[in-house]
């Protein structure tokens, strides 16, 4: 029995890969959910100003999730993005626009690569495909807002943009105490506890040993 006897539809149906459905369409559905319309806008309003002086002619996509993955996916405006940040703007070296596939899904890698050499945290970064194949464009725009945070936090002079658009990370203060300040520390510490000094287990019994009352 062939396939079209068996299911009603005929094989190159079943060959070609077709709309999700059922539990996996459900699960998109909960990621495309998370997709901000408002931090598109936000987004691309810091990525055309940030990229504005390698791009001279960089234009504003449409609105809309599509076109948003459109003017990203090639990886060429992330790669000018992070080469803006960086302090010798040779974060990826090479960028170029390419029509084959893998080049392109090479430089979101690189771009990957370079954020989170620059501070952007692991579980901060999207997945290439996430963003080739429009499966996440939500954790793209997680990972845009993380390497805008840092880049706001920096404060090194390369962000272009309303400070306001993202939130200064807390910073560390690490602080450094001389040996002296180390051993008042230390001396102090023994007074909480008191001393040992003339002390000993002596008339003590061991633990679950009747005392032996000496009258």
């Amino acid at each position: 029995m062939d396939c079209e006897m068996a299911c009603g539809l005929p094989c190159s149906a079943m060959a070609n890969k077709g709309p999700a459905y059922g539990f996996s369409r459900e699960i998109q559905n909960r990621i495309d959910q998370k997709y901000d319309q408002e931090l598109e806008s936000l987004l691309t309003d810091w990525l055309m100003l940030q990229c504005a002086e390698k791009m001279k002619d960089i234009t504003r996509p449409a609105s809309g999730k599509l076109a948003f993955q459109t003017w990203l996916k090639d990886g060429v405006l992330l790669c000018h993005l992070i080469n803006s940040l960086s302090s010798d703007g040779l974060a990826v070296k090479r960028v170029a626009h390419h029509e084959m596939v893998f080049r392109q899904m090479e430089q979101i890698s690189q771009f990957l690569r370079a954020a989170e050499s620059y501070g952007v945290g692991k579980t901060d970064l999207f997945q290439t495909v996430d963003l080739f194949e429009g499966k996440d464009l939500a954790s793209v725009q997680r990972s845009l807002m993380a390497l805008g945070n840092i880049a706001v936090t920096k404060g090194d002079g390369k962000y272009r943009g309303d400070p306001m658009w993202f939130r200064k990370k807390a910073q560390e203060n690490p602080r450094e105490f001389s040996n002296d300040q180390l051993r008042q520390g230390q001396n102090v510490i023994s007074l909480q506890y008191g001393s040992n000094q003339g002390a000993s287990q002596a008339g003590m019994t061991g633990y679950g040993q009747q005392r032996q009352i000496i009258n």
